[in-house]
């Protein structure tokens, strides 16, 4: 309803004004102008207030159309001695308004998914089958030539449409994997619109064991308002972190319950949990006593989603600043940043699949991807021989279910084999109205992903919604479970987190929800 007010009324409020300029000499007509004016002026706030869409997509659009109110009725003040001419540039102005910009009026809200979520723009509906997806212009398809056999042997099909072929994948181990074998295929733009032709003469070759489309990702938080402060709860977990009022995740997780039982406990090791994400602010107050750096291109994020993640995982606590993460005393985890996405949230499947390689050869122990797009399981053929890599490493891997409301077997890399996949609840415990459903993955847990406070690049905090919020909420209890038990494997951290967790109000859509507590006495009994 919101969404169709809002053309509307911006029209009417428009006109009303344009009105009230002009018969501001006739009290009577000016007056009948200005209340309309106001009515709709006051509807249309309504309609952009409720309207469907983050904060961050609503203000833009609300200052465009402000700019609009601002300039239309100041132009024609300037023609208002000229009735005609007054009359002739108000009708030319309607009629650019009416052809060339209410269609994008009126297509404000709902914000598009590609704004909302952490998904590419795709034109096919359904994600599952095979369709149109926005490809990497720089590398459109990833091949792996055939065990015995060099990329140069199919030469003259690359020379054919111009193919750049250069490695797809970077490892330290290449006899754990044959990833060194995947190499990323740039198509000139005149191909670009027949790629079907490009497949089926590198598959003619009969020297291409597997070809698949390089998809692009983007990744978009959705901003929230935050939660209500729930006061004195400091005194409560016995840490002195003032942001910890904001979280309420805490008091559905029972954090205080895995507090008391930590009091007694020394980790084997120090776990290294990796944010494969935007890059993460290494300097932040929150963070930087808990932050090794993996290179220090990374160590930056102008972006904050990387930011925001790597506190859920892994803040400092007890030291009066700021959130808390589940180690109380800091000796349990520590966290690092691999960047796989641009300064601007946009990558590429190969561009998370060297992530998930480079952060394995760095020693993690947990590696977190709060991100994803729609694919399916004959598109990621890669991603599960980079996962199968990385568990060799010991690494576990733990993922975002997407912010879709769909089906998350049709997004990568929520539905590759051996990964942990998050799904998002709200604060009544509830599947959030964002969050894709988990019912039919093997491997899925529920965590909070709605009005997550956390840090922020340039020492701030801020309330985010989405799975990507949930995943590091799992990550750095995974990592928590590793401090204790080093081998654990990926297999085994699930059964404990499913046979700890407890049902949410949708619990076939979401998974159990992780109970920390209850999940590290499991693992010491």
């Amino acid at each position: 309803m919101f969404a169709q007010l809002y053309p509307v009324t911006f029209i009417i409020s428009l006109a009303s004004l344009t009105g009230w300029f002009y018969f501001r000499d006739n009290e009577v007509r000016s007056d009948f102008f200005r209340k309309i004016f106001f009515g709709s002026f006051a509807a249309f706030g309504l309609s952009w207030l409720m309207a469907d869409g983050s904060f961050s997509y609503k203000i833009p659009a609300l200052g465009r159309e402000l700019l609009i109110l601002a300039l239309v009725p100041v132009l024609l003040s300037l023609l208002r001695k000229m009735k005609w001419g007054y009359f002739l540039a108000l009708a030319g102005m309607l009629v650019v308004l009416k052809f060339f910009y209410f269609e994008k009026l009126a297509a404000t809200f709902p914000q598009p998914k590609s704004d909302l979520t952490e998904a590419p723009n795709i034109k096919n509906t359904n994600p599952a089958e095979a369709g149109d997806y926005e490809l990497d212009p720089n590398g459109e398809l990833l091949i792996e030539i055939k065990d015995l056999h060099q990329i140069a042997e199919i030469q003259d099909v690359l020379n054919e449409f111009g193919l750049d072929a250069t490695p797809a994948f970077t490892m330290k181990d290449t006899e754990s994997t044959d990833l060194d074998d995947y190499f990323l295929i740039n198509v000139p733009p005149k191909y670009e619109q027949n790629l079907a032709e490009v497949k089926n003469a590198l598959n003619a070759t009969g020297l291409v064991e597997w070809l698949e489309e390089n998809e692009r990702i983007a990744i978009s938080p959705i901003e929230a308002t935050p939660m209500r402060p729930l006061p004195g709860i400091n005194k409560k977990y016995g840490i002195n972190d003032p942001g910890l009022e904001n979280l309420w995740g805490f008091e559905a997780m029972k954090v205080a319950d895995l507090y008391e039982v930590l009091k007694n406990i020394k980790p084997v090791k120090k776990a290294l949990i990796a944010i494969l994400d935007t890059g993460v602010d290494a300097e932040h107050e929150d963070l930087k006593a808990n932050f090794t750096s993996t290179k220090s291109k990374y160590d930056t994020d102008k972006a904050g989603h990387g930011t925001h993640c790597a506190g859920i995982a892994a803040a400092v606590s007890n030291n009066n600043l700021g959130v808390a993460s589940f180690s109380q005393n800091n000796d349990f985890v520590q966290v690092t940043s691999v960047k796989v996405l641009s300064d601007g949230g946009f990558g590429t499947q190969q561009m998370i699949i060297n992530g998930i390689l480079e952060a394995a050869d760095a020693g993690a122990d947990v590696l977190s991807l709060s991100l994803g797009g729609p694919s399916n399981q004959a598109r990621q053929r890669a991603y599960d021989k980079a996962v199968q890599y990385a568990n060799k490493k010991g690494a576990i891997l733990v993922v975002a279910a997407g912010n879709s409301n769909r089906n998350a077997k049709g997004f990568t890399p929520a539905n590759v084999s051996g990964v942990i996949t998050v799904s998002a609840v709200d604060t009544l415990v509830n599947r959030a109205s964002f969050s894709n459903f988990v019912q039919d993955l093997n491997m899925a847990v529920a965590a909070p992903g709605v009005k997550i406070y956390s840090t922020f690049p340039g020492s701030q905090y801020q309330t985010f919604n989405g799975t990507s919020m949930a995943t590091p909420y799992v990550s750095g209890l995974v990592g928590l479970l590793k401090s204790l038990k080093p081998d654990l494997t990926t297999r085994q951290a699930f059964d404990i987190l499913n046979k700890t967790g407890i049902e949410t109000k949708s619990k076939a859509e979401t998974g159990r929800l992780i109970q920390p507590g209850a999940a590290v006495k499991y693992l010491l009994k």
